[in-house]
């Protein structure tokens, strides 16, 4: 005797999100880090920057990607790290089709698309802990500002670093508060510097187009 399973509609339609989920975590070229080094700014310089997004993303399940973390540096702009786009998250939405329209009012970063590498939502302003001061050392067209925390490698409680806010909220209805990129410098560079001024050592993750 034959036995026939039969699915109920509820359970096809249960797998199909899945396989249309996995699809998804496959083409994620953009997300924000879930958590920082834990050593405040200090990443390890841009290597150990780009290495931490690796980590994330395989951890993640995506695999065969080249990572850079968007920071600037002394000598090396944010812009110029992260390829030419198209840009999506993890769960296949576009952030920008270019880098030009990263830079503009085109892209598409709010708390509800600057997701982490599991499709996440970051905490932002009003939840607790806020945590959406993002680190980039950079200013609004994506060259380097002079808050870098040494290059990404001090955890001093002096210093700062330029942050942005992936939530698009600040303080004010200013652009430099609802700047995803260059909204103002932290307090320091210690983990708890960063903490105080709504941080956590997050930045931002982009595959090489």
């Amino acid at each position: 005797m034959k036995h026939v399973t039969i699915l109920s509609a509820s359970v096809i339609l249960a797998l199909s999100n899945v396989a249309v989920a996995t699809a998804q975590d496959g083409s994620m070229s953009f997300f924000v880090t879930s958590e920082g080094s834990g050593d405040g700014a200090n990443l390890g310089g841009l290597e150990g920057a780009d290495a931490h997004c690796s980590s994330l993303a395989e951890a993640a399940g995506v695999t065969g990607k080249t990572w850079a973390a968007y920071l600037s540096t002394s000598d090396t702009n944010a812009r110029d790290r992260i390829g030419a786009g198209p840009w999506v998250n993890a769960k296949g939405e576009t952030i920008a089709e270019s880098l030009d329209a990263l830079h503009s009012e085109q892209n598409r970063i709010s708390k509800e698309t600057a997701l982490d590498e599991h499709g996440e939502m970051v905490n932002g302003r009003g939840d607790d802990p806020n945590r959406h001061d993002i680190l980039t050392g950079s200013m609004p067209d994506g060259t380097v500002h002079e808050a870098t925390c040494e290059d990404w490698t001090s955890n001093a409680d002096d210093g700062s670093a330029m942050v942005g806010h992936h939530d698009r909220m600040g303080l004010d209805e200013s652009a430099e508060a609802k700047s995803w990129n260059s909204s103002h410098p932290s307090r320091g560079c210690s983990q708890t510097a960063l903490q105080g001024t709504g941080g956590d050592g997050l930045f931002y993750c982009f595959a090489l187009q």
